[in-house]
């Protein structure tokens, strides 16, 4: 049967072209529709489809003169529709319609392609919808699923009523179908237990299962736990073994709160059942028990002597008879001399350590010069080893408190040899005798020299820039601030003699 009959009665389906189409357009339009059984009428038809050009002047005349819900079977189709009922092999049933009207359609921008959103738009029109809707007044808004958009838009109307989002695929399934069929709601339960539900009542065997459960996990209530909520969970994780089946017969607020209420009477049932299997507090299995963790090995620090530390306290100086040094004529400490031993900047500290070593102070600085000597025993500190031979003699000690002058400061300049050692053991002897602190430290006779040593030590790096000033014939000021920056004893005493070298190169004038 041809597909522009009525196949009930068998009559022509009726069209009305719009009178202002091309003349070739028409003529094209009567011989499609007449070869397909249909008839083309002069006037517009009670019912049957009027074919228009959509978006002119003539098409919105027309459709406000001959609109009405008296005439429901009169439809707007764009002159398309012949064509499209052609390929389809069908007459396209006019779905989109509700009361004689278009159902306003919106495509949303997600269906980017643009030949997809023209197509959907086209099979909307020859169905009967219209597509051109904006997206407030739509009923039906179409997106692609795919995106996010698609959940935002579901989320934003799905509250208001005649409102609808689609995948742009439901257009295709309402044609196929024949009929206009929204995607349905689904309900989705709140949860809770419906009115008029009665719950699943705890039984003697439920009681049962939970006093062995705290009673294994728990066993001694003073521990505390039992009302926590983390120990129920773990019973209702284990539903999936067989052996706990009966867990799903409650949820675990459900466990928690029938042994909270219950608790008096229940706690005598675990104590029971404590009582047969006697648990120790810890073992494993219990709740809250955790292997301890390995203990790492504490990391000791040593400590840092501050700075201040290592200035002496001048009623140090005067409990041993000293005179105490003036802190601002001091020099500052350099790097290596503030981590340096205590007892170097400390005179005190110094005579304490002497008193403590004894004997082993003076085997060390009594050594002859002529055997070679481990400086690694004897190295105090590191700015020591810059230092020249001639300060590790014993010769060159200094003026302490109101001792009398060393030896060496009466030395005249010709005599270039040493005290003997008579003279200088009677110069021991009188330092001692100044020095009640040292008196009480040992025998002059055994440890004089030891004992001027360490006091010598302390003044050492002092000693140093004023022999180095005196060598080289530079002032103590000079030496000073430039053993300051660098800190090397050697370094200094190297700059300063080839400084003097290269003055002496330049300026040696010989007179005439």
């Amino acid at each position: 049967m041809p597909i522009f009959q009525d196949g009930s009665n068998g009559l022509a389906v009726k069209f009305f072209i719009q009178k202002d189409l091309p003349q070739e357009v028409q003529a094209e339009l009567c011989e499609t529709i007449t070869s397909l059984g249909g008839r083309v009428e002069a006037k517009v038809p009670r019912q049957g489809y009027i074919l228009v050009q959509p978006g002119t002047a003539e098409e919105e005349r027309l459709r406000l003169c001959w609109t009405s819900a008296d005439r429901p079977e009169r439809h707007f189709v764009p002159y398309s529709y012949v064509e499209a009922c052609k390929i389809a092999g069908m007459l396209l049933k006019q779905i989109f319609t509700e009361n004689g009207t278009p159902i306003q359609m919106h495509i949303h921008p997600s269906i980017a392609n643009i030949n997809a959103r023209s197509a959907l738009g086209s099979r909307i029109m020859h169905s009967g919808g219209d597509p051109h809707a904006s997206a407030q007044s739509a009923r039906v808004i179409l997106a692609d699923p795919n995106t996010d958009v698609f959940h935002h838009l579901v989320k934003t109307y799905q509250g208001v009523p005649d409102k609808y989002i689609e995948s742009y695929l439901w257009v295709k399934k309402c044609i196929e179908k024949g009929s206009v069929v929204y995607t349905p709601l689904v309900y989705k339960n709140p949860g809770g237990r419906r009115p008029g539900e009665e719950r699943t009542q705890f039984t003697e065997e439920d009681e049962e299962h939970l006093c062995n459960w705290i009673a294994a996990k728990i066993p001694y209530k003073e521990t505390g736990g039992r009302t926590g909520n983390r120990l129920y969970q773990q019973l209702c994780d284990l539903s999936a073994d067989p052996e706990y089946a009966w867990v799903t017969r409650h949820t675990w607020q459900s466990w928690r709160e029938r042994y909270k209420k219950n608790s008096a009477r229940l706690d005598t049932i675990i104590a029971r059942v404590v009582d047969q299997k006697k648990p120790a507090p810890g073992e494993k299995g219990q709740y809250g028990y955790v292997r301890q963790a390995e203990e790492k090995p504490k990391r000791t620090r040593r400590k840092k002597v501050k700075v201040n530390e290592q200035i002496p306290d001048p009623e140090e100086f005067s409990n041993v008879g000293l005179e105490a040094p003036d802190p601002s004529h001091m020099p500052p400490l350099g790097p290596l001399e503030m981590n340096a031993p205590h007892h170097l900047h400390d005179p005190m500290a110094s005579l304490h350590a002497l008193a403590d070593v004894g004997n082993a102070y003076s085997a060390i600085l009594s050594v002859p010069s002529s055997i070679p000597l481990d400086r690694s025993a004897i190295r105090n500190s590191p700015a020591e080893e810059e230092m020249d031979d001639t300060e590790d003699n014993p010769d060159w000690v200094v003026r302490v408190g109101n001792a009398p002058p060393p030896p060496w400061s009466k030395r005249k300049a010709s005599d270039a040899g040493f005290p003997d050692r008579d003279k200088r053991q009677r110069l021991d002897q009188a330092n001692m005798t100044h020095s009640p602190a040292l008196h009480n430290i040992g025998e002059p006779s055994t440890l004089p020299t030891a004992a001027l040593m360490a006091i010598a030590n302390m003044h050492v790096i002092d000693q140093g820039i004023r022999e180095i000033a005196k060598d080289f014939r530079f002032t103590v000021e000079e030496v000073q601030e430039f053993y300051d920056k660098c800190g090397e004893m050697g370094i200094t005493r190297m700059r300063f003699q080839r400084m003097r070298e290269e003055l002496t190169a330049k300026f040696d004038v010989n007179p005439k």
